[in-house]
């Protein structure tokens, strides 16, 4: 058996996340000792752990609550894991598409500033210029 404490060193997990997990159903809720505290056994570190390493590859809550649906059922269709995986594939390469777009954005930025005084700030003058901005994005988005 484990603590909350144990678990969450072993798999690079923070309590608190931990306990979120719970709370939205990824973790079952877990047993516990007479004085309340939490314990759990090899196959919830063995749960959470896929949980972390899903959330490491970028796929949402939702898609790793399939995930463990499909992994909870054998003898299903992988099928239904591999579209979840290519869903989360295209979606990094979306952030990968903006992200190139960012960075050559940047470049040019960089490449047109001569240097001299703020006032001739190409970078500076870039930021100003709303009609420059990337718009294949949500602002505050990548």
């Amino acid at each position: 058996m484990h603590t909350i404490g144990t678990l969450a060193r072993r798999t690079g997990t923070r309590v608190q996340t931990i306990r979120y997990y719970e709370q939205v159903g990824l973790m079952p809720e877990p047993g516990r000792t007479a004085g309340g505290q939490r314990r759990y056994g090899d196959g919830d570190l063995d749960r959470l752990s896929f949980i972390r390493h899903a959330r490491q590859l970028g796929f949402s809550l939702e898609a790793i609550r399939e995930l463990i649906d499909l992994a909870d059922h054998p003898g299903r269709d992988c099928s239904d894991v591999d579209s979840i995986a290519r869903r989360q594939l295209r979606e990094v390469e979306r952030r990968l598409a903006r992200l190139e777009a960012l960075r050559l954005e940047l470049q040019r930025m960089v490449r047109e500033c001569h240097g001299g005084s703020t006032s001739d700030c190409r970078v500076l003058e870039v930021l100003r210029d709303h009609s420059e901005c990337l718009t294949d994005h949500e602002p505050g988005t990548l």
